[in-house]
């Protein structure tokens, strides 16, 4: 029987060239050469002021929060249907996380519902571009202004992607990026924080270089470093820029194969009722960071998930609703019921999609698909697939 993984890694062949040059290069600890070269490619990209690779996405979400000036006692808006670490960076400043839902068309953060959201304790609105499809940017940049809060995207899964012709992660006054080893672009770990408002580039080098002006001395602008601020050991290794930036030189012909994968899928699977497939705002571009799909109910999705799995293919559903987390229930926050971040929870399901995947293991995948959905059993019998 072919089996086929949800997820599987792609090396462009430059990998090892590139660590092998920076290793001989005798400069390891990072802020060398390639970091350089990654950090001015996404300065171009998006325009920012300033870009820094970091560990990770985490990493670099809690630079934002730290940026932001968040203090115990904060209120930061975030979507309930995300990663941990959307919340999680601004929790470590002391913040009460106030959770959104989700829009009904797409698990992204529903834009007309955060007025609602906002008190005078609020300091930030943090967006998720939910499978690298851009949130109504303009709304939320609305209610941001007129309550002058921060925006900071989390744009982890959003790489190659746009807003009204504007690139995802330059439009809030911060962003993160992710390059785990399931993005469209990874080096294993690794993150990025853009900086798109100025008054931010000076600290952020400083919180980066462990709360020191380390990156002025260097610049020779001072002759001198020391502490003079919080930060944290935020830079990574010059050997995982250099494998990063590999893929980077790739981009467009990873981005060409992955769209192909992904509207393969949205050809094949049309006109399965109880299957509800993307939906791509007018507003918004496609970088198929994912292929994903809403089941009817939560029983159909465990059956659909084991179905394909006893035929070789691995299925995966995704995030669980933060406010119903273990830890904000400890916390004690007043949460409110938040049906649709509950229903991508319960019935949501992502496909494989990687750079490998060919033409006729999605065209497999997706006859396994259907024939879940055109088997004689009825859906009263899901439960028992």
């Amino acid at each position: 029987m072919k089996t086929i993984s949800f997820n599987k890694v792609w090396l462009t062949g430059n990998e090892k060239n590139y660590i092998t040059q920076a290793l001989s290069e005798g400069k390891t600890c990072g802020n060398g050469n390639f970091t350089h070269k990654c950090q001015s490619f996404f300065e171009e990209k998006l325009g920012s002021c300033k870009c820094l690779l970091t560990t990770s996405c985490t990493d670099a979400l809690e630079m934002c929060a730290m940026l932001a000036g968040i203090q115990p006692g904060d209120e930061v808006i975030v979507p309930s249907y995300t990663f941990v670490s959307t919340a999680l960076a601004f929790v470590r400043q002391g913040a009460r996380i106030v959770f959104a839902d989700s829009r009904m068309d797409n698990p992204c953060i529903d834009e007309q519902k955060l007025e609602a959201l906002v008190t005078p304790r609020t300091r930030a609105i943090v967006p998720v571009h939910y499978a690298g499809i851009a949130c109504d940017m303009d709304v939320i940049l609305a209610v941001a202004e007129r309550h002058n809060l921060l925006v900071i995207e989390d744009a982890a899964q959003a790489i190659d992607s746009f807003y009204k012709g504007r690139p995802l992660g330059s439009i809030g006054h911060l962003a993160a990026f992710s390059f785990h080893e399931t993005k469209n672009i990874q080096c294993g770990e690794g993150g990025l924080l853009a900086i798109n408002d100025p008054r931010f580039v000076k600290r952020s080098e400083i919180l980066w270089e462990k709360g020191t002006n380390r990156a002025e001395f260097f610049r020779g602008e001072i002759n001198k470093y020391g502490w003079v601020d919080t930060g944290s050991s935020f830079l990574p290794p010059e050997y995982v820029a250099a494998f990063l930036w590999a893929q980077l030189e790739a981009l467009d012909s990873i981005q060409q194969k992955r769209k192909e994968i992904w509207n393969m899928y949205y050809q094949n699977l049309q006109g399965i009722s109880s299957l509800s497939l993307p939906v791509l705002p007018d507003y918004a571009t496609n970088n198929a960071h994912a292929f994903y799909a809403v089941c009817a109910t939560s029983e159909e999705r465990t059956a659909l998930i084991r179905y394909l799995k006893s035929h070789g293919v691995y299925s995966v559903f995704h995030y669980l609703s933060l406010h119903k987390s273990d830890f904000v229930k400890n916390q004690k926050w007043e949460v409110e019921e938040l049906p649709q971040a509950d229903k991508y929870t319960d019935c949501l399901v992502r496909f494989p999609l990687f750079y490998a995947l060919e033409p006729d293991e999605v065209k497999y995948i997706c006859e396994q698909i259907k024939s879940f959905y055109t088997s004689e059993r009825d859906e009263a019998s899901f439960g028992e697939r």
